[in-house]
C-alpha cells in the first residue's frame, strides 16, 4: 500500500533499496549472467539489483499475493482510432514466445500498443521487464508501482529515436459501500489519511493508483499499465473499457488523426484520473453540506462524533491537496518532455500545438480541482469554528444558569446569616447566665476572670497550630520543613522574652 519512501523514487538516487546498517557488511550470493533469460530479471540486466534489495522493495513479493491468473488486455491505436487485440492468458513459455514474436514484427499502422496488466504475476513482470528493458530501481516502473510512490521520470532518451517515460500517480476515487459493518462505524483514536474514508451514506473514498510506463519509439510505441490487486481499485479491464470508449470520441479521434505523437494516448489515461477526482469532489460537497445542516440544527447529542468527523475529513482533504499537486506535476512533466522521436516528423508543429493545448486543458482542470479542494478546507474550517462557537454558547448558557442558581443560594445563605445575627445576643446572654461562676451563682469555685483566661489561651494555641501546619508560610524561610519552622518559632520566642527582660531591668 501507499508508503512514505520517497528517497527511493528519486531518479538520481545511487543506492536503490540499500540499508546502510547491514547491506555493506553482508555477502551477496553468486550470480552467473547469461544463464537465466527472463527468469534472471532484474539482476540479469542490472547487477546491483541482487536478491537483497529486490526482496526489500517487495517488487516481486507483491505479485505473489494474488491467486488469480494474470490477464493482459491490449489495445492497438491505429490511424483510424482504437482497436482491441486478443487477450493473452497462455502459459509462461508460450507467452514469452508470443511476446518475442510480436515485438520482432514491425507493427504496420499501429501507433501505440497499450497493455493493461491485471493481477501481475512474478513471471509476467520479469518477461515484460526483460523484453522492454524496464529499469527496476525504486524510482522506476515496477518497484514504484508496487509500492505506491508518486514519481515521474524519463530515461533512455535518444533524439530522433525515442525514450521511456513513467508516471506513478496516486489519486482519489469514490466507490459504493458494499455492506455495513460494526468496524466501519467504530471511531479510531488516530486519523489515517491513507485508509479509505467512510462517509455517512453510500460512498467510500479511497486512494487508487495510475501507473503508466510508455516506450516511445519512432514507428510504434508501447504503453504498460500496472494495477494493484486490491479491492475496489481500478482494474486493467476497467481501464481497457474506458480507453476503448475513448476511441469512439469524435474529438479525440480527430486528434489521433491529426498527430502521430503517441503521447496523446498518455493524456487520455490522465483524463481518467481527473474524472475520478471530479466524482470524488461531488460526493464531498454533499457530505460537507450535510454536516453544516447538522451543525445549524444544534444537535448536541451528535456533536462529539461530528467533531471527530470534521477533523478527519479536513485531514484527508489536506492529503488530497498533496495528491492534486502530484497530479499537476505529472501533467506538467508530460508537457515538458516532448517525444524525441517526433523531431523529424512532418506534422511536428501540429503535434506541439495539440500537446500544448491538451496539457493546458488538463492543467486548467487540475487547477479547478485545487481551488475546489481549498474551498472545501475553508468550509470545513468554518464548520469547525461554528461547532466550537455553538458549544461555547451552550456552555455559556449552562454557566449562566449555574450562576443564577448560585446567586439564589447566596441570597438564602445571607438571610440565614441575618437571622443568626438577630438571635446572637440572645444566645450569648443565655450562655453567660448558664455559666457556673461565683459572680452569678454564689458558692461556686470558678470565676469570670478564669473563664476569660482559659478562653484566650485556647484561642492562641489554636491559632498557632493552624499557622504552624500550613505547608507554605511567609514568615519562614522558603523550603523550610515543619521541624525547621518550629525551631525558628522557638528561637524567635526566646529572643522576644530576652528582649522583654532586658527592657524591664533598664
Amino acid at each position: 500500500m501507499y508508503r512514505f519512501r520517497y528517497r527511493h523514487a528519486a531518479p538520481s538516487g545511487p543506492w536503490p533499496w540499500v540499508n546502510f546498517n547491514t547491506d555493506f557488511s553482508s555477502a551477496e550470493p553468486p550470480f552467473r549472467k547469461g544463464e537465466h533469460e527472463w527468469r534472471g530479471y532484474p539482476q540479469e540486466l542490472f547487477g546491483n539489483w541482487s536478491p537483497i534489495p529486490v526482496a526489500r522493495s517487495e517488487m516481486l513479493t507483491q505479485c505473489t499475493r494474488t491467486v488469480k491468473p494474470c490477464v493482459i488486455y491490449g489495445i492497438d491505436v491505429t490511424g483510424d482510432g482504437l482497436h482491441r487485440v486478443e487477450v493473452s492468458e497462455e502459459k509462461e513459455n508460450e507467452f514469452w514466445s508470443k511476446l518475442q514474436e510480436e515485438e520482432s514484427i514491425v507493427r504496420k499502422n499501429v501507433r501505440v500498443r497499450a497493455l493493461f496488466v491485471d493481477n501481475l504475476s512474478e513471471s509476467v513482470l520479469k518477461m515484460l521487464g526483460t523484453m522492454f528493458v524496464l529499469r527496476p530501481e525504486w524510482q522506476f516502473f515496477f518497484s514504484s508501482s508496487t509500492n505506491w510512490i508518486p514519481s515521474r521520470y524519463r530515461e533512455e532518451v535518444r533524439y530522433g529515436v525515442g525514450d521511456h517515460i513513467t508516471v506513478i500517480l496516486p489519486f482519489i476515487r469514490t466507490t459504493e459501500k458494499k455492506k455495513k459493518s460494526k468496524k466501519c462505524n467504530e471511531r479510531k483514536n488516530t486519523i489515517d489519511v491513507m485508509a479509505p474514508l467512510n462517509l455517512h451514506g453510500e460512498h467510500v473514498l479511497l486512494i487508487d493508483l495510475l501507473a503508466v510506463h510508455m516506450i516511445r519509439e519512432k514507428n510504434s510505441s508501447t504503453i504498460i499499465t500496472y494495477h494493484p490487486p486490491l479491492r475496489d481499485r481500478t482494474t486493467a479491464e476497467r481501464l481497457y473499457q474506458v480507453m476503448e470508449r475513448a476511441g469512439g470520441s469524435v474529438y479525440w479521434n480527430r486528434i489521433f488523426a491529426a498527430s502521430e505523437d503517441p503521447t496523446i494516448f498518455f493524456l487520455v489515461i490522465l483524463w481518467y484520473a481527473l474524472y475520478a477526482w471530479d466524482e470524488t469532489f461531488e460526493v464531498l460537497y454533499n457530505r460537507i453540506k450535510d454536516m453544516e445542516v447538522i451543525l445549524n440544527g444544534s444537535d448536541f447529542t451528535a456533536m462529539a462524533d461530528l467533531n471527530h468527523s470534521l477533523h478527519s475529513l479536513q485531514a484527508h482533504l489536506l492529503q488530497y491537496q498533496a495528491l492534486l499537486h502530484d497530479f499537476e506535476k505529472s501533467v506538467a512533466f508530460v508537457l515538458e518532455t516532448p517525444n524525441p522521436a517526433m523531431e523529424d516528423s512532418e506534422n511536428r508543429a501540429t503535434t506541439e500545438e495539440l500537446m500544448q493545448r491538451e496539457c493546458k486543458n488538463l492543467l486548467s482542470e487540475v487547477d479547478r480541482l485545487h481551488r475546489r479542494c481549498s474551498m472545501f478546507i475553508s468550509r470545513l474550517k468554518n464548520a469547525i469554528d461554528l461547532a466550537f462557537a455553538t458549544v461555547n454558547i451552550e456552555d455559556s448558557r449552562h454557566t449562566h444558569r449555574l450562576t443564577m442558581a448560585t446567586l439564589r443560594d447566596s441570597a438564602a445563605m445571607k438571610l440565614i446569616s441575618y437571622l443568626t445575627m438577630v438571635f446572637l445576643p440572645a444566645s450569648l446572654t443565655a450562655s453567660v447566665f448558664g455559666m457556673n461562676v461565683r459572680e452569678i451563682y454564689p458558692g461556686t469555685l470558678e470565676t469570670i476572670a478564669r473563664y476569660v483566661w482559659v478562653t484566650l489561651t485556647l484561642i492562641l494555641v489554636t491559632t498557632w497550630t493552624v499557622i504552624a501546619l500550613q505547608p507554605y508560610s511567609t514568615i519562614h524561610q522558603p523550603g523550610a520543613t515543619l521541624l525547621d519552622q518550629r525551631q525558628e518559632d522557638l528561637t524567635a520566642g526566646k529572643q522576644y522574652l530576652l528582649g522583654s527582660n532586658s527592657r524591664e531591668r533598664r
